[in-house]
């Protein structure tokens, strides 16, 4: 069986020449395929300083929609939001993307299949892919990252997209800069309570 591709080889293909690039990333004493299923199924209703982000920027933008369901996972809103999963491998990653206008109050995102993404030009629109991956560092450590990527389908949409990015980039990097400590959290305290649950007692 041939190698699988590294994540930075698939990203290259969707965008490969972003006009916004963020990578976080952290270490997790938990194994990746543990952390990363942590990550994806994650309590949003137990992240309230994303909550409170996703507020203020709907309040300055004056959006009127219904706005996030914090009932749900995280990967279940991110598909009900209009995300589409443009690839995985078990266990290690996932890449997920969309097309919008980030610009507007009631942001209406619309999924591109995988084969079509890379190659799509709207006018007007934003294409955006961000990743979850867990690297294995030893069987119960793991380096669990996120890169997101985000670039115009035309010089307008770039530049309203610079002009969007320079009030709210910092709200969007912090969403990633909390999350990841908060699934780190997560991760270790259910992998120490699944590991005490099997220590057999005498």
């Amino acid at each position: 069986m041939a190698p699988a591709r590294p994540v930075s080889i698939l990203l290259d293909e969707f965008i490969p020449h972003p006009a916004m690039r963020h990578r976080h990333q952290t270490r997790v004493r938990a194994p990746a395929a543990f952390v990363l299923e942590t990550a994806r199924t994650y309590d949003l209703r137990s992240a309230p300083f994303v909550r409170a982000i996703f507020r203020l920027r709907a309040m300055i933008l004056g959006a009127k929609g219904q706005g996030t369901d914090w009932s749900r996972t995280f990967i279940e809103e991110m598909l009900k939001m209009g995300w589409g999963v443009l690839a995985e491998e078990k266990g290690r990653w996932v890449v997920m993307g969309t097309v919008c206008q980030p610009w507007t109050a009631d942001v209406a995102m619309r999924p591109i299949p995988p084969d079509r993404f890379a190659a799509h030009s709207e006018p007007g629109q934003v294409k955006i892919i961000w990743t979850l991956e867990a690297e294995p560092l030893d069987d119960a450590v793991c380096q669990f990252s996120t890169e997101t990527r985000a670039v115009g389908t035309d010089a307008e949409a770039q530049a309203r997209f610079r002009r969007y990015y320079r009030t709210f980039g910092v709200g969007m990097v912090l969403v990633r800069w909390l999350l990841l400590p908060a699934v780190r959290r997560a991760a270790e305290r259910r992998w120490r309570a699944e590991a005490r649950e099997k220590t057999p007692s005498f």
